[in-house]
């Protein structure tokens, strides 16, 4: 039973990983066209550097949004796998008394 939750959270991981990457890859777009367009718009070098500089925010922020959800669901899914481990382990514990107790 716990290969099977091991490896359900494995592609739940695979899953909420593969989603997060195209979240960021369409910022990383949007960012891109949004920059053609407030380059078009521009009246003068300036205005085409605050345009890159802004896509390239936008992109470097999609990438770290990226990486805090894969370490977000690492930990979720470390999370649900040792809870599930202890859960079911049926490991007894002895306490002062000598009485033994089964989590």
């Amino acid at each position: 039973m716990q290969a099977t939750k091991k490896a359900v959270g494995t592609v739940k991981e695979k899953a909420a990983d593969a989603a997060a990457s195209a979240k960021a890859g369409m910022e990383k777009t949007k960012a891109t066209a949004q920059e053609k367009v407030d380059k078009m718009k521009a009246h003068d070098q300036l205005d085409k550097d605050i345009a890159h500089e802004r896509k390239e925010t936008k992109k470097a922020e999609a990438e770290l949004n990226k990486i805090h959800a894969y370490e977000h669901n690492a930990a979720k899914k470390h999370a649900a796998t040792t809870d599930s481990a202890t859960r079911y382990s049926g490991a007894t514990t002895r306490h002062a008394s000598g009485a033994h107790h089964s989590r």
